[in-house]
């Protein structure tokens, strides 16, 4: 699962990749369902800020998104939640995961996963629109899409053996155009 991340990279990477529009720095905890910088399907040159918990569109009320944070890759046709949400990618350059030490988790090491060369990447996403139908106030949200954990990441995230899907700069558009991505990772990890 992923449900801690940080963004740190400056405003020339974007504009390097020529997109148009801000991103916001920062530390981000899934949990306080805050906005998070992504490109969508529809507009992948252009940043935009969606709120972190997937709200579909036929939802009856926003308490769905405490639930919608990540989506399984191998759910994403079947479950009603995100089966006709649309991709985006999240801007990232680094997500936080925790070791459990004992079987009950009680004890716990947080560790910090980035690519090896630091650089940017985005996590696999998906999006959707929803009205608050008591307010017409239009709401964007998104979700991580994981995978199971490979690799290093089967030693860290030992309880729940999920991770993140990683993007990377030169497969942008083939995620956003519902191509496969061949996955491979080069993670460095450092414990916190």
């Amino acid at each position: 699962m992923c449900f801690h991340f940080k963004l740190s990279k400056s405003e020339e990477l974007f504009k390097a990749l020529g997109l148009k529009g801000h991103s916001v720095n920062g530390l981000y905890d899934g949990f306080s369902h805050p906005y998070i910088n992504v490109v969508t399907q529809d507009s992948p040159k252009e940043i935009k800020h969606f709120l972190w918990g997937l709200i579909p569109s036929w939802a009856k009320n926003d308490d769905i998104k405490k639930y919608t944070l990540n989506a399984r890759y191998e759910t994403l046709k079947t479950k009603p939640s995100f089966k006709n949400a649309k991709r985006c990618l999240i801007f990232a350059d680094g997500f936080y995961e925790w070791k459990w030490i004992d079987k009950q988790g009680k004890k716990k090491q947080k560790y910090l996963i980035e690519l090896q060369n630091s650089q940017l990447f985005f996590f696999a996403g998906l999006y959707d629109q929803w009205i608050d139908k008591q307010t017409g106030e239009i709401i964007n949200s998104c979700t991580i899409v994981t995978t199971e954990a490979k690799g290093v990441m089967r030693e860290i995230h030992n309880s729940k053996m999920r991770m993140p899907i990683i993007i990377e700069n030169n497969q942008m558009e083939e995620w956003l155009e519902n191509k496969e991505i061949n996955l491979s990772y080069n993670f460095k990890t450092s414990e916190v």
